[in-house]
């Protein structure tokens, strides 16, 4: 007969000492808007309104995926933080937005201290370095949902922005421009088929054009836009024009995120070999016989965050941001007709 809730699968011993070193790390990201520290029941932070015209809140929350299963099998939790606090950052900065303030979900079928502790470090070193505050978070043993050592991971952010800088693409016309930025690898999206068609046995194992094993390139962390996002804003208005629409690929991959940020009727022309394809996309589509439409809807290849401006601009845009690649041009596109094509 089970007696306790130790029996049952769940160790609050554990959980409290998780508790004491994850709040050691969510601790230093904390900033004069942190009211109340790490513990309550709920997260405190003062938001001053007066730091933006007609402020308006973005908030978003994501996960970080099957990437989670490359993590447990290589034993390596101190980047996979970084993916899930990076995605959620660019999911609103790409709206124009600050992030103020972040919190975590963590959920693993048998808590282990050390492993939670080791993910939330690496959270708050995303945070930190990106001025964010980690306000909070929950830890949960759920050994009936998961199983051993397996954990699920989501993040929730929330940024502010003045209604005027909202980036909603709104201005986008035919012949402006659509530009990138590399991504570091997958980042957070494709795992399931990228798994299915590099099985684990292989990830200790290099390939032609990898710098290190397929494992650490399928584990390679989620690049942050941020710092690119704000240069590129501030560069573009010292020359009397801003950004009108940026995407941030993930899950949908290149034809279901631009279309996104597009007005109705207008799509994007991309200039097929027009930026590097790093070779860890080219082993999986060789390795999977995986078609090219189906490539561009999984996966960034390359290109993590697109973005568009106008013609006149593009020189300034090369001068802020020297690595950018210039991808094609936005065009009208017929109703019924795919919005992202490849030429």
């Amino acid at each position: 007969m089970v007696r306790s809730y130790r029996e049952a699968g769940v160790d609050i011993d554990e959980g409290r000492r998780a508790v004491d070193l994850i709040t050691q790390a969510a601790a230093s990201t904390a900033n004069a808007s942190v009211l109340g520290g790490i513990g309550g029941f709920g997260s405190l932070f003062r938001f001053d309104p007066s730091a933006y015209d007609d402020p308006v809140l973005v908030a978003s929350t994501d996960g970080v995926g099957t990437k989670l299963k490359v993590a447990l099998a290589l034993g390596r939790h101190d980047t996979i933080g970084v993916d899930l606090v990076h995605h959620c950052i660019n999911d609103i900065a790409v709206q124009g937005a600050d992030p103020l303030f972040f919190l975590d979900y963590l959920a693993m079928g048998s808590l282990r201290a050390e492993v939670a502790a080791e993910i939330v470090s690496g959270i708050a070193a995303a945070c930190s370095a990106s001025g964010v505050a980690l306000v909070g978070g929950e830890t949960a043993e759920l050994p009936d949902l998961y199983r051993g050592d397996d954990y699920d991971l989501a993040g929730f952010i929330v940024g502010a922005v003045a209604r005027a800088d909202v980036i909603d693409g709104s201005a986008v016309r035919t012949g402006d421009v659509l530009l990138g930025l590399p991504s570091s690898g997958l980042h957070t999206n494709g795992y399931s088929l990228a798994r299915r068609v590099l099985p684990e046995a292989q990830w200790g194992y290099s390939a032609p054009g990898l710098d290190g094993t397929i494992g650490e390139a399928l584990l390679a962390p989620h690049r942050s836009y941020l710092d690119e996002i704000r240069i590129l804003r501030r560069a573009l208005r010292k020359a009397g024009g801003d950004v009108l629409a940026f995407a941030h690929l993930t899950g949908g991959g290149w034809t279901d995120n631009i279309p996104r940020t597009l007005p109705d009727g207008l799509g994007v022309e991309v200039e097929t070999g027009s930026w590097p394809v790093p070779p860890i996309f080219t082993l999986i589509q060789q390795r999977g016989d995986i078609p090219d439409d189906e490539m561009v809807r999984t996966f960034n290849l390359g290109i993590g965050l697109t973005f568009v401006v106008r013609e006149s601009t593009v020189e300034v845009v090369a001068g802020a941001l020297p690595e950018s690649v210039r991808l094609g041009s936005v065009v009208r596109v017929p109703p019924g007709q795919e919005r992202v094509r490849f030429a």
